[in-house]
Order: C-alpha cells, then structure tokens, then sequence
C-alpha cells in the first residue's frame, strides 16, 4: 500500500538506534527525507548510513523515477533550547516546515520513587513532556498552513499500566498523553493535523535489557531468569522488533491515517489485561 508520503520532511528524534531508528527506517522506505536526531554522533552516523542504503533500495525498488529520501544528521540534546535550534538550522533541511514529527526521548532511570530528589522529576518531565510539547508548538501551525501534519510520540505502555519500578516516566509520559489528548480535540484537528501516541510494551531494545537488569536488581534474580518470567506474560511469546513498531509508525503518518487522531496505540503483543 502507497502511504501517501513520499517526498514529504520527517523529523525523528532519537533516530540512532532502537524503536526511533525502526520509525525513521519504515519512513525512509515510503520515500520520505529525514533529519534525524540523537545525542551520539557516532551511533547517529551509522543509522545514517543504514538509512541511506534502505532508503536508496526501496526507491530502486519502485522504479527508475522514484527518489532517493534524503537524510540529513543533528547530533545534538534535543531538550535544549540549542538542541532544537541546531535541528530547525540545518543546511538543506526544511527548517521548522516539518510534515511528520516523531518524538522520542529516552525513558528516565529505573528505581524507587523515594530515591528521586526534585531534580531527577525536572529532567523526566523536561525529556518526556516539555520537549515534546516545544517541538510540536514548533511546528503544527506550519503544519495546519500547509493542510497536512502528523505527530506521532513514542511514549510506553506503561501510560495504560504503570509499572513500580518507572514512576519517572509513568508521570512524565502521562502528562504528555493529556496534553496531546486536548490539542488534537482543537482545530487542528479540521486543518489535516492529527496528533496520536504509540504506546510500546516491551520490544527488543537496550532499554528492555535496562529494565530487566533494573528488576534484576531488585528481585535478586538474574537478568536473563527476569527476562524469562516477562516472556511468559506476553500473549504473543516473543518481543517486538523495533521494525514492526516502526510500521505503525509509518501508518499513523500516512494520508490513509487521516481519521486516526487523538489516539492511544498500544503495541505490546496483547500483554495489557484490560478491555479498554
């Protein structure tokens, strides 16, 4: 299925490795151009690279006159004013004319919530609520100008069902998920914008082996005995792969998408016990 978006600027936030690489790697594929940010040049260096190569063979693959996306690379702390000034500045990218954003942060430690002073609850909250939020006041009225816009956050599971050892992201995710849930009820909403959250449950990424080695900790159990019992709680008996997350990803940006909005996709094999 054509998604509808080839040629259109994509913005994908933690796009070096992980659930944001497999975003920026289903986009790629539809033939759309990519600035794309994480913190470490190196690790962001090789996911341009991957992205160049699968982005060029899904062009071959649609034929002579298809073009290659472009990808372009900010190496920079996306929290940060200077961060996100050096993503609208980048030579050759559309500035702040995004078509697709996708916002990703890096879940805040594991831990006891007795441990976190008020500084830790300010970096949460600053990665995984304001930051978003800047970058969507960055770009959806440019968004609504233009008639189309898509925002989609990688949030967590755990925004349906919190879990103990994630309270820093269980109150700075949720937060986020209300606010997305007013603005995509405003008039944007009638202007071709649609704001949605993907909800991930564990999918094979370094932060599920953080988590296990955080339960690890706490439990006295090894890693991999952790990661055992949490397999058997997951209907589908496997973990995700940060490549079918990103194929959500894909679809909710896409023009058939355009009636899903204000939503709560929730991606974790059919691990979540309840009926809504």
């Amino acid at each position: 299925m054509d998604l509808g978006i080839a040629g259109k600027w994509a913005l994908v936030c933690g796009a070096s490795r992980g659930l944001g690489l497999g975003c920026a790697q289903a986009l790629v594929e539809e033939g759309v151009h990519l600035v794309v940010n994480a913190r470490q040049p190196q690790a962001l260096a090789a996911a341009v690279a991957h992205l160049h190569a699968r982005g060029a063979a899904a062009a071959q693959a649609r034929g002579s006159q298809a073009a290659v996306p472009r990808v372009l690379a900010v190496a920079a702390d996306i929290t940060t004013p200077e961060g996100r000034e050096a993503v609208w500045a980048q030579p050759g990218g559309p500035g702040r004319d995004f078509d697709i954003v996708v916002t990703n942060a890096g879940g805040p430690p594991t831990g006891d919530f007795r441990d976190w002073d008020r500084a830790a609850w300010i970096r949460a909250v600053d990665a995984n609520m304001l930051t978003p939020i800047e970058l969507i006041k960055a770009t959806v009225d440019g968004m609504a100008a233009r008639g189309f816009g898509r925002i989609v956050n990688i949030t967590s599971s755990a925004v349906k069902a919190p879990i103990d050892i994630l309270g820093l992201s269980n109150g700075a995710r949720t937060g986020l998920t209300g606010f997305v849930a007013g603005l995509a009820r405003s008039p944007l909403a009638a202007q071709g914008v649609t704001l949605n959250n993907l909800l991930p449950g564990k999918f094979a990424t370094d932060r599920l082996q953080a988590t296990f080695a955080a339960a690890a900790h706490k439990s006295g159990q090894s890693p991999e005995a952790v990661a055992q019992s949490q397999l058997g709680q997951i209907p589908a008996r496997r973990y995700g792969t940060p490549q079918e997350f990103g194929a959500l990803c894909a679809f909710l940006c896409s023009v058939q998408a355009g009636y899903v909005n204000g939503q709560n996709l929730l991606a974790d094999g059919g691990a979540y016990p309840g009926t809504f």
